[in-house]
């Protein structure tokens, strides 16, 4: 199991940015597809993006297209969320998480996904 670690959050109003950083701190988070999921309060948690091992293919959700980016550092060890645009809706806590393929994280499988502790993120004017 690997221990994810998230920085990053916090309160920004609309149309700010934010960028949220994780990393793994037993093992190469190159072995695993990652992702960022989010759950904002009453509503169900929710893959925002996730990409491959190698970085070479990426996943969003649609109401994200255009405005956040997933992108990972093997050589360091991070995966990273740039998030522009942001709107009040994006309010929520936001959970790095990896497993074995995208399609595990699109719970198109029954593999075990591994979160991180979350972090606030809130856009509010």
């Amino acid at each position: 199991q690997v221990q994810l670690l998230e920085s990053g959050g916090g309160l920004v109003q609309p149309g700010d940015s934010l960028s949220l950083s994780c990393t793994a701190s037993d093992r190469p988070l190159s072995t695993y597809a990652t992702g960022w999921f989010r759950q904002a309060p009453g509503k169900e948690r929710e893959l925002v993006a996730a990409i491959t091992r190698d970085g070479d293919e990426t996943y969003s959700t649609e109401s994200v297209k255009g405005r956040f980016t997933i992108s990972r550092d093997n050589a360091k060890n991070t995966l990273n969320l740039q998030m522009n645009s942001l709107e009040p809706e994006d309010t929520a806590v936001y959970y790095c998480a990896a497993s074995t393929l995208i399609t595990d994280l699109r719970r198109e499988t029954n593999r075990p996904i591994y979160w991180g502790q979350g972090t606030q993120v809130t856009v509010s004017s």
